[in-house]
């Protein structure tokens, strides 16, 4: 009968394992993070199955940016005209010389960072909304294309030459821009708006979070006791500060969001609110603190939202459209 191990033998088999599974822990977090956070072919055939406006019925330009790096991001121009061929389009008075150009020049202007799952085509619905309904100009980005390649600085840069090319265009360079952010992307606008608010007129963020590091235990429990490791940090909760207290914000919250708890919408909240000088608990339903945002800001919850829905979400669309129309008086 074969003997048993020792104690002795057991607690450094044991000691063993456990120091195992801790360094594969601290290599997957620190070295495989960039694959974690943006995984550039989730769901499978993100990065070559992209579709385009027109499989919705809209007219767009296909607009490469070229980045300071050298990186060609294949992006999506929506421009507004006078006449749209849909019979769901708002309908904007216009004079009768004017031409499509001049009259996407009176529009407001939608600059969209999608979360870290699919490309900028699976986004295509959401753009339709804003360019059919609210008449928006709409720039889909598209980030660079590779998990090697994405780390923080490249989006930075990536949202930057967005940014740069819209306030250098002809037509849009004039126009109210919003910045219009789910999950990751809103930090990204957040990072955006905090070195560029002087260019911006407002921001909408959804189910997005205070930074990434206090997220992973969420995301991903296994690796929670390894989040100090994360040096992707994206941390809005400093960045929310340094963006002017007159600069309108609105905050969509899914309340069933089973990636970012809904804690962390409410904190970045409590954050937009305390640069007024304002205190809210963060935990109403469809809660409004009038001096923040010139009395424009709103948080909003969405009790059947999860990550993914809530924009499907009833009364979505039509805060966002509100919240839109509310800027024209600027």
């Amino acid at each position: 009968m074969p003997s048993l191990p020792s104690l002795e033998a057991f607690a450094k088999g044991t000691a063993a394992t456990v120091a195992g599974v801790a360094t594969l822990g601290c290599g997957l977090l620190y070295y495989g993070q960039n694959y974690l956070i943006y995984p550039s072919a989730f769901p499978p055939g993100s990065r070559i199955e992209v579709p385009v406006p027109t499989d919705f019925g809209l007219e767009y330009q296909d607009l490469p940016l070229v980045t300071e790096d050298g990186i060609t991001l294949r992006c999506y121009l929506l421009m507004q005209r006078t006449e749209i061929n849909n019979s769901h389009a708002a309908q904007i008075d216009y004079a009768d010389n004017q031409t499509d150009e001049e009259f996407a020049s009176t529009r407001p202007t939608v600059l969209m960072f999608h979360g870290n799952g699919g490309n900028h085509g699976h986004r295509i619905p959401l753009a339709k909304v804003f360019y059919v309904k609210m008449r928006c100009n709409v720039l889909m980005l598209s980030y660079r294309g590779c998990a090697f390649c994405l780390l923080r600085s490249g989006i930075r840069i990536d949202a930057q030459t967005a940014l740069n090319y819209l306030t250098s265009h002809p037509y849009l360079k004039n126009t109210p821009i919003i910045l219009y952010g789910q999950s990751i992307g809103g930090a990204v606008a957040i990072d955006l708006a905090s070195r560029n608010s002087s260019k911006l007129a407002a921001l909408i963020l959804e189910n997005t979070f205070t930074n990434l590091p206090r997220l992973v235990p969420k995301a991903l429990p296994l690796l929670g006791p390894f989040s100090f490791l994360c040096h992707q940090k994206w941390d809005s909760a400093s960045k929310i500060p340094l963006i002017p207290r007159s600069m309108p914000i609105l905050m969509l919250s899914g309340v069933r969001d089973e990636v970012v708890p809904r804690e962390h919408m409410q904190e970045l909240w409590q954050i937009v609110s305390r640069r007024q000088g304002n205190k809210s608990s963060g935990t109403e339903n469809k809660s409004t603190i009038s001096e923040v945002g010139n009395g424009k800001s709103r948080f909003l919850e969405f009790e059947r939202g999860h990550h993914n829905d809530t924009c499907v979400q009833q009364g979505y669309w039509t805060a966002v459209a509100d919240f839109v129309t509310s800027l024209s008086g600027r």
